[in-house]
């Protein structure tokens, strides 16, 4: 399946270093050649003996060591590489990559390379939190970087949260996905929306909601991976657009509901956005003072995009989006059919896990076609891999 494959293993100072002899050794069992560098924390975890048997390569730790062949050691690799791994991905070593550090051989051979670089995140919980951390992340996704979410659990300090390294098994899927690619969305155009909107109320305050835009932008970066050329329009986010997607920012619903039909002609529009259903029938053009009196807000109805795309549908896949806080099904599948949609992605937004401004969800889908599936919580990420698929498999594209 990997058969000559050239990959080369980033291992780093973590305590899941020790399962990245798991990753090397399922990927030489699937036929690739597999080149492990080690930092000089990662030593201290495991032996480089482990790795070098396993991969049946030398494996380099120090920058300055004495080469090996003739050929410039970072560089060589570099070239090599159809593919970097770096496992486990710690908070230090995607810090040092975001920031353009090379320092060591890894850093060094990661600045170097022109493969795709996997990154197979792995720390504490808080460290994962940190949003330095997560600036850090939405950098290297900015350039092109993939990243491989953790998993939660509990971890070798005891705490209990997100961030213990993936299964490997799950590791090597992603790696044997990126390989057996179909493509099957190359040549066609997808329309995501994501985030919320903003409605003015005067010129300092407006009416918004809690959407972050994760799902919306994750999706975009899966139907990227797929071939797809992506339109993402946004709401006002926090995040950073991935590298290849035509970005087109927005504000207010209105703003969004015109580029949306600016942009109607996609083969497939996945509506992940969040826009205010409603806005203030004025925005006051100075700032409204506080005093003893009420204010009262007249609200007037935003048009209603997925409606409006449901109505003018001819030939095109329409994913809609349900954020519920009860009768999660009969809201979703009532608005599957009152806005002509060919599937609609539902979650309960009280449910921990499955709410705004968080990395993971737990969603329902429901087709057009009757059938319905429920997943247990997972990262946006894959929620959004299951998305494409679908949109794959029930477009025939």
């Amino acid at each position: 399946m990997l058969k000559d494959k050239n990959i080369v293993i980033g291992v780093t100072g973590g305590i899941a270093a020790y399962k990245a002899a798991d990753v090397v050794s399922r990927l030489k069992k699937l036929g690739a050649n597999v080149y492990v560098i080690m930092t000089k924390h990662a030593v201290e975890f495991v032996g480089p003996l482990t790795f070098q048997s396993i991969s049946q390569n030398y494996v380099v730790t120090e920058m300055f060591e004495d080469p090996k062949t003739w050929d410039v050691e970072h560089i060589a690799l570099a070239k090599r590489a159809d593919l970097f791994l770096i496992v486990p991905a710690t908070a230090n070593i995607v810090g040092k990559i975001a920031g353009g550090i090379a320092d060591d051989m890894l850093t060094t051979t990661v600045m170097a390379t022109e493969a795709p670089v996997f990154l197979a995140l792995a720390m504490n919980t808080k460290m994962y939190e940190n949003p330095i951390f997560k600036d850090n992340v939405n950098k290297l996704v900015h350039y092109g970087y993939h990243i491989i979410e953790p998993g939660s659990g509990r971890l070798a300090c005891g705490d209990v949260g997100a961030g213990k390294l993936e299964d490997p098994e799950s590791i090597v899927s992603e790696v044997i996905r990126y390989f057996t690619r179909s493509q099957k969305l190359k040549g066609k155009k997808i329309l995501v929306t994501a985030g919320p909107t903003q409605e003015p109320i005067d010129p300092v305050r407006y009416i918004s909601n809690r959407s972050s835009g994760k799902m919306g932008y994750a999706i975009a970066t899966e139907a990227l991976k797929e071939g797809a050329e992506v339109v993402l329009i946004s709401g006002p986010t926090n995040l950073t657009p991935p590298a290849g997607v035509v970005y087109i920012g927005v504000t207010t619903t209105k703003e969004m509901f015109d580029a949306v039909m600016a942009q109607s002609d996609a083969d497939v529009i996945i509506k992940a956005a969040a826009p205010s259903d409603y806005r203030p029938e004025h925005a006051e053009i100075e700032k409204i003072k506080k005093n003893d009196d009420p204010v009262v807000l007249k609200m007037v109805k935003n048009p209603d995009i997925l409606r409006t795309l449901g109505d003018q549908k001819h030939k095109q896949f329409l994913v809609g989006f349900a954020a519920e806080t009860q009768n999660l099904e009969a809201y979703a599948l009532k608005k599957l059919d009152e806005k002509n949609l060919d599937m609609i992605v539902a979650n309960n937004v009280k449910t921990e896990g499955a709410g705004f401004d968080v990395d993971t969800n737990i969603v329902t889908i429901f087709e057009k076609n009757g059938r319905s599936t429920s997943y247990d919580c997972m990262n946006k990420s894959e929620v959004a891999k299951i998305i494409i698929d679908k949109v794959i498999e029930y477009h025939q594209i």
